[in-house]
């Protein structure tokens, strides 16, 4: 059963930090509405990155923002957000491949295996907070621009990249639960491994106790054959 978490933990988690790489380099976080518009000459979508129009005829055209401090604050923390939400997302992958217990990467030091295991769990939870986070900012900023009637600006509905950034918040979500929960799991190599460590542990103090009897026991008659000695 734990192994069964784990494996399903890590698919969950490659696709997530794979839907997550997919997610920021969408183009189409948001794209302008045709609601109340008579003529349409072209459609114009953003992502993180740059803004694209293509006009009627197709021709595609993109630039890139110039200055990210001239940026809006939000687009700036969405940013910081996606990439700090693939860096963990790889962290957890990483983990979760070290403390699987099918796998033989780090030894066979199982109790030490859960706990990256577990470290993993929390990177996945971590990185699907982050996404979530990052794709619910700026749907709303989106969605406040729209149903505000004093916009003057173009105003644009939800695209594809939030989709895709939502999925991949689920999926790294459910992830970090799944191994988290295997956490309080033991498999049979863990439970014989915290045994071993319980024996060695136990049985060590008692042969400190049992070395410093022995050498008191063998000191008392010798000190007292002396004493009777001189008498």
């Amino acid at each position: 059963m734990k192994d069964i978490l784990q494996i399903v933990a890590l698919l969950l988690g490659f696709l997530a930090c794979g839907a997550a790489v997919l997610s920021l380099h969408n183009h189409y976080w948001k794209v302008s509405t045709d609601d109340d518009s008579v003529i349409i000459t072209s459609d114009i979508f953003e992502n993180l990155w740059m803004s694209c129009a293509i006009d009627s005829t197709g021709t595609f055209n993109c630039w890139n923002f110039q200055s990210m401090l001239a940026l809006p604050g939000y687009i700036q923390a969405c940013r910081a957000l996606m990439i700090t939400s693939i860096v963990l997302g790889t962290f957890g992958l990483v983990a979760t491949l070290v403390g699987m217990q099918c796998s033989k990467i780090g030894g066979e030091n199982y109790v030490m295996k859960g706990r990256i295991a577990g470290a993993g769990g929390v990177f996945f939870i971590l990185q699907g907070l982050c996404t979530m986070i990052a794709a619910s900012w700026y749907a709303f900023n989106i969605t406040q621009e729209f149903f505000d009637p004093l916009y003057p600006g173009i105003k644009y509905e939800i695209g594809d990249g939030l989709y895709i950034g939502w999925s991949s918040a689920t999926m790294a979500l459910c992830g970090g639960s799944c191994l988290l929960c295997s956490c309080g799991i033991r498999s049979p190599e863990e439970k014989k491994s915290h045994l071993q460590n319980f024996r060695s542990y136990s049985y060590q103090p008692q042969s400190r106790h049992m070395v410093q009897t022995v050498s008191a026991t063998s000191n008392g008659p010798s000190s007292q054959y002396g004493l009777n000695v001189y008498v």
